[in-house]
């Protein structure tokens, strides 16, 4: 059966933005002209664990690169001059604080991929990568942003938390420790945070975030959602 001609063009302009997405990673554009960081070229043979041995310096180049997949010859990533003795917090994208809000709020920036969860008293008390919804999914045909604006938290899940519509007609993928804040839009862990924004509508974070936020952070009080 022949598509639609309008079809045809949404694919073509989502592959086309995809490569361009893909091309230049956020690492490289983060430590472009940026004193604090060095511009580093993956070598074969490179990873993640290679070249961060130390746990805690992995966590944070991850996070400062906004992603947990494997990386790749070829890729730029950027890495602090002073990362033996950077402390996450110190690579916050959003702000320390905010004005007390007083209750706890979850503040997504789409923009600069980041989470960052704010106490009753408004200062930052942990952040970390998001990946939100990439524009156009073909598999569904249409737009699937997320939806900026205030919400709430009002479901949450451990581990076992899938999806009940994706992949289409089966379902089943994974949501660890999902935190639903908009209809069936959720924040959730997950391991393919790429750097940029990629699912369907959700806010995935590095699975260790979501569990963080999960356990320790949403609790019984109402927990605000702003995405913005």
């Amino acid at each position: 059966m022949a598509l639609h001609f309008s079809t045809v063009i949404s694919l073509f302009l989502f592959l086309f933005t995809s490569t361009i997405v893909n091309a230049s990673t956020f690492g490289a554009r983060l430590c472009k002209n940026n004193p604090e960081y060095v511009c580093y070229k993956v070598k074969r043979g490179d990873s993640w664990n290679k070249l961060f041995p130390d746990e805690d310096q992995r966590d944070l180049a991850t996070r400062i690169n906004r992603t947990n997949n494997s990386i790749y010859p070829g890729m730029i990533i950027a890495i602090p001059k002073n990362l033996k003795d950077a402390q996450m917090l110190d690579y916050a994208p959003l702000s320390q604080q905010i004005n007390p809000p007083g209750n706890k709020v979850i503040i997504v920036s789409l923009d600069k991929l980041a989470f960052g969860a704010y106490g009753e008293d408004g200062n930052l008390e942990y952040w970390g990568p998001v990946s939100g919804g990439r524009g156009y999914c073909p598999d569904i045909g249409r737009a699937c942003h997320t939806k900026r604006g205030h919400f709430e938290i009002y479901r949450k899940m451990g581990a076992g938390c899938v999806s009940t519509k994706f992949p289409v007609g089966r379902g089943g993928a994974p949501m660890p420790y999902c935190m639903f804040f908009n209809g069936g839009f959720a924040l959730h862990g997950s391991y393919e945070v790429p750097g940029y924004n990629a699912s369907h509508g959700c806010v995935r974070l590095f699975v260790k975030d979501a569990k963080w936020l999960n356990e320790e952070f949403v609790g019984d009080e109402n927990v605000a959602v702003i995405i913005q």
